[in-house]
């Protein structure tokens, strides 16, 4: 069993390997990659790693076997330019998103439609059996609980395997100070809880995750978007601005991978943050949901590992990457680490005794880095694939990011393309997508979309993303038409 675990490694590694260069563009579309004998030679590696590495590469469209000439990076699809970095309102704002989201997060998960909507992953990303496995045996082992009412900060297995598990992001925790929690977005809120009230301004993002802006609305905050670039998160100059002329007491951020551009804050810059956030007395409340998706071992390094005054709020969970049904996530909140324990024991309480001992088995058993790999891998080819067809299918001007990990892609239409509007004809025929007003208190993304792709990943799927695509060209030949009609000598590109 080792030794096929070993192997699986391996080969994961090796394709990775070959994919970050690919991907970086260090490698370039057409250029010869070493054969299978060589590679096997050079990486002391078996030949049948090295194929099953290539296998794995060419599944995901990066490279290309040619007949007596071996394998060259594949041709893949045109570039695509990436969204620009926003450019939000300086007032902070107050916050009403929730009945949309609502919406569409309910039509998401609805079987009848296919699901761009929403930013979760399908039960077939995970290793199902093993976490029925792990369930079954913390009954087994430990039904009394069942009957027991639990109190406290969570299981002490799973907040030592929480700790060992923040060493991959740099992090020295204390078990003692873990909370664990029903979901990463209460420990969210709980933090926003412990460090704001009503009126305040906290600093994000844009555009950011709905759900922090559901949190702003029900918490009666009031958010203060902060200049985002599609690549390396929002700025920090603009941030230091803020903190200079307005009045923030607390900033939430996703330095990895954030939702729903999928942008990665530099190392150098995380640990700026840090710094800013404690010379103001500001907390930070980070999320690190989505660092174990990262393809750049810097870019799962937390900001709180350059944390050293305790102003940064640490919050996650494993719902993207090891079990979404457990629905358990953790919090280490620094120096307010015993209000938010006050705040949690009025508010929820603990969680199941039995989930809690299943999630700490998952979390230690052997493996588990090559399960990240392989959902790594998995999701990188879903991406490299829907961006293929949104540069075939979608209208001219389009913008995408090419985030570096992750499920997520943010698209910026033209201007003229009302993304609500065309939300409501992509549900006429079954299709859900995340229309862009729902990542801001302000109007600004009115022509953007977020497509999710952790769902499933078939031929309906890749047809229902062309006529994503088919249906914003026709809205655009219909701007184009009226134009025409009323004489105003607009041509927009298509046209020519």
């Amino acid at each position: 069993m080792q030794d096929d675990q070993s192997a699986e490694v391996l080969y994961l590694q090796l394709a990775h390997s070959i994919a970050t260069p690919i991907r970086a563009g260090t490698l370039m579309r057409g250029e010869r990659i070493p054969s299978v004998r060589e590679l096997a030679r050079s990486r002391a590696v078996s030949i049948g790693t090295v194929l099953q590495a290539y296998r794995m590469l060419e599944d995901a469209h990066l490279i290309e076997a040619r007949p007596r000439s071996g394998y060259f990076v594949a041709t893949r699809s045109p570039s695509l330019p990436e969204p620009e970095t926003s450019n939000p309102p300086a007032d902070s704002m107050a916050v009403d998103v929730s009945s949309l989201a609502a919406r569409v997060m309910h039509l998401a998960h609805d079987p009848a439609y296919i699901p761009f909507g929403a930013a979760c992953p399908s039960a077939d990303l995970f290793a199902e059996e093993r976490v029925r496995r792990a369930v079954s045996r913390a009954v087994q082992r430990h039904r009394a609980t069942l009957c027991n009412y639990t109190t406290g900060y969570g299981d002490e297995s799973l907040r030592r395997a929480i700790a060992r598990h923040a060493l991959r992001m740099g992090c020295q925790l204390d078990p003692q100070d873990i909370v664990v929690t029903n979901s990463c977005l209460e420990s969210i809120t709980l933090c926003l809880r412990a460090v704001t009230k009503p009126g305040d301004i906290v600093a994000l993002e844009s555009p950011t995750l709905f759900a922090f802006l559901e949190i702003l609305e029900n918490l009666h905050l009031r958010a203060l978007e902060i200049p985002t670039h599609p690549r390396t998160g929002f700025s920090l100059d603009a941030l230091q601005f803020a903190f200079d002329t307005q009045p923030i007491k607390a900033v939430l951020a996703v330095p990895t991978l954030s939702n729903p551009i999928g942008s990665s804050i530099p190392l150098a810059d995380r640990q700026r943050l840090a710094r800013m956030v404690a010379d103001r007395g500001i907390p930070l409340v980070e999320d690190v949901l989505y660092n174990d998706l990262a393809e750049l071992d810097e870019q799962r390094r937390a900001v709180r590992s350059f944390d050293a005054t305790g102003h940064v709020m640490m919050c996650g969970s494993f719902s993207k990457t090891i079990a979404p049904g457990l629905r358990l996530g953790w919090v280490e909140a620094g120096r307010w680490g015993a209000k938010l324990v006050r705040l949690k024991e009025s508010t929820s309480g603990s969680q199941t005794a039995v989930l809690e001992r299943a999630m700490a088995d998952l979390l230690t058993q052997p493996g588990i880095e090559a399960g990240y790999r392989q959902l790594r891998a998995t999701v990188a080819t879903r991406v490299d694939e829907a961006r293929g067809l949104i540069a075939r299918y979608f209208p001219a001007g389009t913008r995408v990011t090419d985030p570096q990990g992750g499920f997520i892609i943010w698209v910026e239409l033209p201007h003229s393309i009302d993304s609500l509007e065309l939300y409501r004809v992509c549900l006429a025929e079954n299709i859900v997508i995340a229309p862009g007003k729902m990542f801001s208190a302000t109007n600004h993304f009115g022509h953007c979309i977020r497509l999710g792709l952790g769902g499933r990943w078939d031929d309906a799927h890749r047809h229902a993303l062309r006529r994503v695509g088919e249906l914003a060209n026709s809205m655009v030949a219909n701007e184009t038409d009226a134009d025409k009609a009323s004489g105003n000598g607009r041509v927009h590109p298509l046209a020519k």
